[in-house]
């Protein structure tokens, strides 16, 4: 001890005793290297292990995507020999090409692929003059449901096929009609029952005939 604390390091001391120390630092690191496997230092906390286990993780299967067959809904009510010859004459462009068809896609039929429902309507006030089911059945459509008593409209609702029908008084406008029958179709075997139906009459008002009231919203 006496003798090292009489003793002056030189320059050429602390550069000895740097370059020992940086000898072993690096072997330090060696093994350290080499007990990790050969990685190197990479840090890999909870975050890095959390992305490599959800990477490692097989991925949920996507839903399909439900697909239907685009038709020419106005050639297929042409072509129908089920629709009236009325219909079929006052089926013309309102506008340019725009014909008045609304086209829905959807299983009403309980059949492998989409069904077909074709709303036609009138140019001047929009109002239904007939409404058409049409079942894909070997390669073709096939009409099983057809209302052509003005007003009608078709829809699907949870898998039944919804007639709304407006009833309208003498001296009722298109817009308000006196009330409303909604008539629910369920497919049964290989046609359309009867399922439901509910009448509502509308409110009269001072303005409007038949015009449904308006909605009451709750106070808090």
């Amino acid at each position: 001890m006496r003798g090292l604390s009489g003793r002056r390091l030189g320059r050429g001391s602390l550069t000895a005793m740097s370059a020992g120390t940086l000898v072993l630092a690096g072997s330090v690191l060696f093994m350290v290297a080499c007990s990790s496997g050969g990685a190197g230092l990479k840090d890999e906390g909870p975050a890095a292990r959390s992305e490599q286990a959800a990477k490692a993780m097989p991925s949920p299967a996507g839903s399909a995507t439900p697909t239907f067959k685009r038709v020419d809904a106005v050639a297929l009510v042409k072509a129908d020999p089920k629709v009236s010859a009325e219909v079929k004459r006052d089926l013309k462009p309102c506008v340019g090409k725009e014909y008045p068809v609304d086209v829905t896609y959807g299983r009403v039929t309980s059949n492998s692929v989409d069904d077909v429902i074709v709303n036609v309507l009138s140019c001047a006030d929009a109002v239904g003059v007939g409404s058409y089911v049409y079942r894909l059945s070997g390669g073709s459509y096939e009409n099983v449901f057809a209302d052509e008593q003005p007003p009608v409209y078709a829809e699907i609702d949870r898998g039944d096929l919804v007639v709304t029908k407006p009833v309208y008084g003498k001296s009722d406008a298109i817009a308000y009609p006196s009330g409303e029958d909604v008539i629910t179709f369920r497919w049964t075997g290989d046609k359309f029952t009867e399922h439901d139906r509910v009448h509502t009459d509308y409110s009269n008002t001072a303005d409007g005939g038949g015009q449904p009231a308006p909605a009451i919203t709750p106070k808090n």
